[in-house]
């Protein structure tokens, strides 16, 4: 949690950067809300920067037999409801940055498997529900692991190996990974 809150106080000037594009980029609000669920079923309201023009969750109707992910994850390379800004910030993994304060209020850890929607879980198989075992996190072996570009059942073994592999020598090496991804971004859509 230190850490968590020591990130959001140095990254505060490029927060109000993101904060002043996304403003000027498109209209809505400028952090997203979404429901996600986390450790043991609990839900909580997962922060990111908004990437999606404000009608995005409405639209996704429309899109979903354009559908390019695997599994319950709905992905488009080329998702028209992405804004200019919101293209940027996602390359870059910009738009998760106030997921901090998700760890900070104990909600998520640094490390750990990605937060599902609730409409996932709901189509997970039995044995998925064990990416439930511990928090999600901000990064980890999906993320430095290739992303939007790993099939439904590379994620899921990805994360179950986390959960059953847990280390803190694990958590470190992720967290240098994913400095590495930031300046070399793979499957980030």
């Amino acid at each position: 949690m230190a850490m968590s809150a020591v990130a959001l106080l140095m990254l505060l000037p490029v927060f109000a950067v993101i904060a002043i594009a996304i403003r000027r980029d498109s209209k809505g609000p400028i952090l997203f809300r979404q429901e996600r669920v986390g450790r043991n079923g609990k839900t909580f309201k997962m922060l990111k920067f908004r990437s999606m023009v404000q009608t995005a969750e409405a639209d996704l109707a429309a899109l979903l037999e354009k559908n390019e992910g695997s599994g319950p994850l709905f992905k488009m390379k080329n998702d028209p409801r992405i804004t200019r800004v919101g293209r940027f910030l996602r390359r870059l993994s910009l738009d998760e940055l106030p997921q901090f304060w998700n760890v900070l209020t104990g909600e998520m850890s640094l490390v750990g498997p990605r937060p599902p929607l609730q409409t996932e879980v709901e189509d997970y198989e039995r044995y998925v529900h064990r990416r439930l075992y511990i928090k999600p996190g901000l990064t980890g072996m999906w993320q430095v692991n290739g992303r939007s570009d790993l099939s439904w059942e590379e994620s899921v073994r990805l994360d179950l190996y986390y959960v059953e592999n847990w280390s803190l020598t694990g958590d470190l090496i992720i967290l240098w990974r994913t400095l590495r991804v930031f300046a070399r971004p793979v499957g980030a859509y």
